[in-house]
C-alpha cells in the first residue's frame, strides 16, 4: 500500500444551514464510502455552515474532536445559497472535488461512481436528476426552467443539473481566478467548456428537516442564469417595445378611419384609454425592472466583496 503522504486526496464539500439532523448521518455514509471503496485515497471534508440557528454546528464539532478530515468553515452570517457553497469549494485542497447538499436529496452513494469515472479520465462528473420524488409541480417548473436557460444562453447549459458532482483539480483551478462575488457555478462549470460525463439519478425526497429553499431564492437563481449568460431579457424588450408600437400605430389608425366614417355615432369611450394606460404601464415596470437585474449584476460585480467573511475554522491546521 502506498504512504498516506503520496495519496491522491478527494475533497468532499458540503453547504449546510440548519441540518441538525442529517449532518451526522451524511459524514457517516461519506466516510463509508470513501473508507470503504476508495481506501487507496486520502480524503477530507469540509461542511461550511451557513450561521446555522439550531444544533448544526454542535453536531460538527463533535465529530471533528474526534476525526480531524472533517473540516469546518463557519460563517459570521447567512451569506446565501450561492456564495457560501463556492467558497468552500475553492478552500478545497483535493485532487478532485466532489460538492453535494446535506439533504440527502444528492444521493452521497454516487460519490463512488463518480470517482470511477474520474479515475476513468473524466475531468467532470455531474449528478443529473432526470427524475425526482419531489413536488411533481415545483420538478415540471425547475424542468421547464434548464430547458429555457439551455436554449437561450450564449453558452451551452447542462439540464437538471444543479452543481452535484466531482471536479478534478484543473477545473476548479480554472475558475478560481475568475473572482466572481456571486457566482452562478452550474454557469462556471458550463463556461469551462470541458466535456463532462453524466451520471442519471432519481433524487429522493427529503426525510429530514424543512428546505431553505423558497419562491425568492429559485427566483434569484433563475434570474442570476439568465443576467449572467443570456441577452434574450434585454433584446425581449426591445422587440415587444417595438410589436407594441406597431399595435398602437394599427390601432390608432383604425380608430381614425373609423371616426371619419361614423362621425356623429362612433364614441372612443374611457375603457379602451384605461386598458392602454395600464398595459403600457405594466410593461414598462417590468422591462425597467430586466434593465435592474442587468444593472445590479454590474453593480456586485464592481463592489468586489469577499464571498464570504468567516466566523471560524475547525481542524484546517490538523
Amino acid at each position: 500500500m502506498k504512504d498516506s503522504c503520496t495519496k491522491k486526496l478527494v475533497s468532499i464539500v458540503v453547504p449546510c444551514y440548519n441540518e441538525e439532523e442529517n449532518v451526522g448521518k451524511l459524514y457517516g455514509e461519506i466516510r463509508k464510502t470513501i473508507e470503504g471503496s476508495h481506501a487507496r485515497y486520502n480524503y477530507e471534508c469540509i461542511f461550511i455552515d451557513n450561521a446555522s440557528t439550531d444544533s448544526t454546528v454542535q453536531v460538527l464539532r463533535e465529530i471533528a474532536d474526534t476525526d480531524n478530515r472533517l473540516k469546518i468553515i463557519i460563517n459570521t452570517r447567512n451569506f446565501g445559497h450561492l456564495r457560501s457553497p463556492y467558497h468552500a469549494v475553492l478552500q478545497a485542497k483535493g485532487d478532485c472535488i466532489v460538492l453535494l447538499a446535506a439533504d440527502f436529496q444528492d444521493p452521497p452513494s454516487l460519490i463512488s461512481d463518480f470517482i470511477h469515472s474520474w479515475e476513468g479520465g473524466e475531468k467532470i462528473v455531474v449528478g443529473i436528476k432526470n427524475k425526482s420524488k419531489e413536488n411533481r409541480l415545483m420538478f415540471l417548473v425547475r424542468k421547464a426552467y434548464y430547458k429555457l436557460i439551455e436554449k437561450y444562453s450564449d453558452i451551452e447549459h447542462i439540464t437538471n443539473f444543479t452543481g452535484f458532482g466531482l471536479y478534478d483539480k484543473s477545473v476548479i483551478d480554472m475558475i478560481r481566478g475568475l473572482e466572481e462575488p456571486y457566482p452562478y457555478f452550474r454557469g462556471l462549470i458550463a463556461e469551462t467548456g470541458v466535456e463532462c460525463k453524466k451520471v442519471f439519478f432519481t433524487q429522493p425526497k427529503r426525510d429530514r428537516g424543512k428546505t431553505k429553499n423558497n419562491i425568492y431564492t429559485l427566483f434569484d437563481i433563475a434570474m442570476l442564469g439568465f443576467v449572467n449568460y443570456s441577452k434574450v431579457p434585454l433584446r425581449l424588450s426591445i422587440l415587444t417595445g417595438f410589436i407594441m408600437a406597431l399595435m398602437s400605430l394599427l390601432v390608432a389608425f383604425t380608430y381614425f378611419v373609423y371616426k371619419i366614417l361614423f362621425w356623429n355615432s362612433f364614441q372612443l369611450g374611457l375603457a379602451p384609454l384605461i386598458i392602454g394606460m395600464f398595459l403600457f404601464a405594466s410593461m414598462q415596470l417590468i422591462f425597467i425592472g430586466v434593465i435592474g437585474e442587468y444593472v445590479g449584476s454590474i453593480y456586485t460585480q464592481i463592489k468586489k466583496k469577499p464571498l464570504v467573511y468567516e466566523k471560524e475554522r475547525v481542524n484546517f491546521d490538523k
